[in-house]
């Protein structure tokens, strides 16, 4: 059976694929994601997410018949990226200009067959609907800390969840990671979703 091997730190990430039935092997990349500075939003996540998994997927620790998949999430907002905001004020600032606003956001999905030494890198794409927050309630968000860690500086499976009114395309890209495509990403390189199930 193969071994799904996630080169992210993300603790969503894993419990998506948790959820899912799937107990995958994490190494973290360690990729410094400043290299592709500049780059438009769809290319951005996805040069991040090829980055991340070719670093993990040419170790020589892995599991035999791994399946290395990196992802990275951005989102476009005016057309900029945005990443995960570097300071407190960043993250007020963001708020500032996403609410009552609408984003996409942006995941690049590159998975490795360490058998064949193929690789297919895709991105998956969801629209958010943000509530017209108070600046009050922004500054007790940013004051707990969780949209330092997040791209976008939201959650929806956490603490921001209230802040998200809709969204528009798969609910499990907004946590990171799109179940419906990685699983079409793995018929690519011949394999199927369900063998990969920890419990049958």
């Amino acid at each position: 059976m193969p071994t799904l091997v996630l080169a992210s730190q993300s603790p969503a990430r894993l419990t998506t694929l948790r959820s899912a039935g799937v107990e995958p092997v994490v190494i973290v990349s360690g990729v410094d994601e400043s290299r592709l500075d500049g780059l438009p939003p769809h290319e951005l996540a996805l040069g991040l997410a090829e980055l991340k998994c070719a670093a993990v997927a040419g170790r020589d620790d892995l599991p035999p018949r791994a399946l290395v998949l990196g992802c990275d999430s951005v989102l476009e907002l005016d057309g900029k990226p945005l990443g995960k905001p570097g300071s407190p004020e960043e993250a007020e600032a963001r708020w500032q200009a996403m609410r009552g606003r609408s984003g996409i956001l942006v995941t690049g999905h590159a998975l490795t067959d360490t058998a064949t030494r193929t690789t297919v890198s895709r991105t998956a794409v969801t629209t958010v609907h943000f509530a017209d927050v108070t600046d009050e309630e922004i500054a007790a968000y940013v004051g707990t800390g969780e949209p330092l860690h997040v791209a976008g500086a939201f959650t929806i499976d956490g603490l921001g969840g209230p802040f998200v009114t809709g969204i528009e395309g798969d609910h499990h890209n907004v946590v990171g990671l799109s179940l419906p495509l990685l699983r079409l990403m793995l018929a690519e390189l011949g394999h199927t979703w369900t063998a990969l199930w920890a419990t049958p």
